[in-house]
């Protein structure tokens, strides 16, 4: 999309109703407006006993086409799902019995545990997020990493990891459910990218996406294969002997329509923006939010910032001023996004004391 035609963060801002002192788009996003309006004219069609099953199925596709804009790749390399963990649990099954699956310090349960109960005596070796690169070895198989860390915000260094993992053969697979919609991504960088899009990317719960490589789709098994896996799902859907679709829609899982009556339009939203320019604009929000009080500059931009609240206190100070924000592992934390502005930023440290 070329420039001009981009949506910057504040015509954007204007596509929600909401957002004023919400500051967890890293707990869950705000639907836009037209996000909003169309499961409305969907629930109440449903109630009128006109369930539109060909404009689900639409919905679905357009999806899934316009997440591959977002991504980067085409929409043939990207699989529908409903949660970060299935998806995972697909990686895990495809490996050999006692490989090596390298993870980060702290890494968000959702990525871990599907490796750790799979069944195949994987073995699980740990590293700091900085010293991920660093760590992958010729014995690794793979590295399961998210792009920004839940609990701390702190972003990986993608392209490090990617190409210590390319001059080690090991497969990468990625989580981005913290990072697509405000930090841009290249999917095709990695074996493998999941995503939940309720996040950054502000679609309702129960959409998420795989975009995988032609190389590593090769090597995965479909074990959560069902109706919507098939080549023409609709006149595939009885019987054993279904071709499955050539490209990753073979690991598509059955979708949850309505969610994804409410992400297209949301996805169309960050679709049509530029999102140099939301990262920008968060990231700089996030900064002056660090400077105010007085926490250190992270190794890279960060649209989350969180800091030590063993008591709960700062959240409680937030939540007392009307400031939607969220505390993870003994740490307080905000997020800021494309429907933030500077008043929020001021909102936020007045409500902490610190100008």
């Amino acid at each position: 999309m070329l420039a001009s035609q981009a949506l910057a963060p504040a015509p954007a801002h204007a596509a929600f109703d909401g957002g004023r002192g919400y500051l967890a788009a890293c707990t869950a996003g705000i639907p836009p407006r037209a996000a909003t309006e169309a499961m409305r004219a969907d629930l109440d069609a449903s109630a009128s006993g006109r369930i539109d099953i060909a404009g689900y199925t639409a919905a679905v596709e357009r999806s899934r086409t316009l997440f591959a804009a977002i991504v980067g790749v085409d929409a043939d390399r990207i699989a529908i799902g409903s949660q970060v963990s299935v998806t995972a649990s697909l990686i895990a099954a495809s490996l050999p019995h006692d490989a090596e699956v390298l993870v980060p310090e702290g890494e968000f349960s959702s990525i871990v545990l599907p490796f750790v109960h799979a069944g195949r005596s994987l073995r699980m070796r740990t590293a700091a997020l900085s010293d991920l690169a660093e760590a992958i070895g010729p014995d690794t198989a793979l590295v399961a990493f998210s792009a920004v860390q839940s609990a701390t915000g702190e972003v990986a260094d993608l392209e490090a990891i990617a190409a210590a993992a390319d001059r080690h053969g090991a497969r990468t697979f990625c989580d981005a459910t913290q990072a697509v919609g405000w930090l841009p991504i290249d999917a095709s960088r990695f074996d493998a990218l999941v995503c939940h899009a309720y996040k950054w990317l502000c679609a309702p719960r129960g959409v998420s996406f795989l975009a995988v490589s032609a190389d590593f789709a090769d090597a995965l098994a479909p074990v959560h294969a069902g109706w919507y896996a098939g080549a023409d799902p609709w006149s595939s859907c009885y019987g054993g002997d279904a071709a499955l679709a050539a490209g990753a829609g073979r690991f598509d899982v059955s979708p949850a329509w309505q969610a994804f009556v409410g992400a297209a339009p949301a996805l169309q939203l960050f679709a049509r923006a530029d999102l140099t320019r939301i990262h920008d604009h968060a990231t700089g929000l996030a900064a002056r939010f660090r400077r105010g009080l007085g926490l250190p500059r992270p190794a890279r931009a960060s649209a989350i910032v969180t800091w030590d609240d063993p008591t709960g206190r700062d959240l409680a100070l937030l939540t007392a001023a009307g400031i939607t924000a969220s505390g993870r592992a003994g740490r307080a934390r905000v997020a800021f996004h494309l429907f933030n502005d500077e008043v929020d930023l001021d909102d936020a440290l007045r409500a902490l004391g610190a100008r």
